[in-house]
């Protein structure tokens, strides 16, 4: 990934603008992955790490292809090009990704950093702009596009199929094309959609049939329209608003009972789970209670069954804060390719402070477990 040219203009040219707040309609110019790479210092390309023989650190333990990346976006040519009609009314931040994505890049980059399978999803701004049909038809054009190249490279590529929130009509349709149709792995979904956070009671039945189907639910940031823009003048919301938006969404979730009532619902929370752990959701939390089992529909509970990906964490802090509240079993190996590439991720938790074994577990183990469960 290049950030020394186009990316690096359009954030210098995006930090400048110091919009006012704006709806969720007409927020499209920001985008999780790139800012949150750019927050990581000298996030540019880094080499694949040497799995030959012999090779130093604990992340040559882990062989070519034994990786499987569970945050990995995609973007269908119809996808695109809705995208590229709002891009030319307010500049979306990392557009030329989107437009110069291409599958056989993909794979290689797949094959180069050791990623034996990837996950897509779809990332900001998603499909929901204001438009019923328009958000089913773009979110069906995806699905489909993802089913094809799970096709195309067997083996290669699961599917977390997007849903046309928050219209729950066209969400309940796509969810059985979605799985009975396609065979989608699971579904993904946006941290919020116009301010309304995935606890939202009009999400409800929405809810019961994925824990009917006990689905695999991947979440990605987004950032509100209440606070898009005007936080701070020169700070993208990507560096702090999304990361909230994530600890709104699991602190919805959670306060407003759907953790409880989907306890067959296996998520996933991009980015480490974002600024959760800066809350005082779990305040009075101790060493004593931490160290123990969490009581049954506890708050804590709910966040040690969860699992998290190292897409923009991949570093001491990020993964120690994490591992002081949820087992190594509960992180899996996410990229958010094509913002940053696997081997960069793979890097920073070679560094992180993980033994051989759980940087296996954090790579592929605990990604099979989880999604083999029925």
């Amino acid at each position: 990934m290049n950030t020394n040219t186009n990316e690096g203009r359009s954030l210098q040219a995006l930090a400048g603008m110091h919009a006012p707040c704006c709806s969720r309609r007409r927020f499209m110019g920001v985008f999780s992955g790139l800012a949150a790479a750019a927050a990581l210092p000298g996030c540019q390309h880094v080499p694949a790490v040497s799995t030959e023989p012999g090779a130093v650190g604990a992340a040559g333990a882990a062989a070519v292809g034994s990786r499987i990346d569970v945050h990995h976006h995609f973007f269908s040519p119809k996808w695109v090009q809705a995208v590229e009609k709002r891009n030319a009314l307010q500049p979306v931040l990392g557009f030329d990704h989107f437009k110069n994505w291409t599958l056989d890049r993909d794979i290689e980059v797949l094959d180069r950093d050791g990623v034996e399978k990837a996950y897509l999803s779809v990332t900001q701004p998603g499909v929901w702009f204001g438009d019923v049909k328009e958000s089913a038809y773009l979110a069906r054009d995806l699905n489909e596009h993802g089913a094809g190249m799970k096709e195309k490279r067997k083996g290669r590529y699961g599917l977390f199929a997007v849903l046309p929130l928050p219209d729950m009509d066209a969400t309940l349709r796509e969810i059985e094309y979605a799985f009975d149709v396609l065979k989608a792995d699971g579904v993904g979904l946006l941290s919020s959609y116009d301010d309304k956070w995935l606890g939202d009671p009009s999400f409800a039945p929405m809810w019961k049939e994925l824990n009917r189907r006990k689905a695999v639910v991947y979440v990605h940031a987004t950032a509100p329209g209440c606070c898009s823009w005007n936080y701070q003048p020169g700070v993208l919301p990507t560096i702090v608003e999304l990361s909230s938006d994530l600890a709104r969404a699991m602190v919805s979730l959670v306060h407003n009972g759907v953790a409880n009532a989907t306890p067959d619902v296996r998520f996933i929370w991009s980015h480490g789970g974002g600024s959760i752990w800066a809350q005082r959701f779990l305040v009075g939390e101790t060493v004593q209670s931490l160290a123990q089992e969490a009581p049954l529909n506890s708050r804590l509970h709910h966040f040690r069954r969860f699992y998290y990906d190292t897409a923009a964490a991949a570093d001491a802090v990020h993964m120690g804060i994490l591992k002081m509240i949820v087992p190594h079993s509960q992180i899996l190996f996410g990229s958010d390719y094509p913002w940053v590439e696997p081997a960069r991720i793979a890097k920073g938790l070679e560094q992180s402070g993980f033994t051989a074994d759980e940087l296996k577990a954090i790579y592929r183990t605990n990604a099979l477990k989880m999604l083999a469960r029925k």
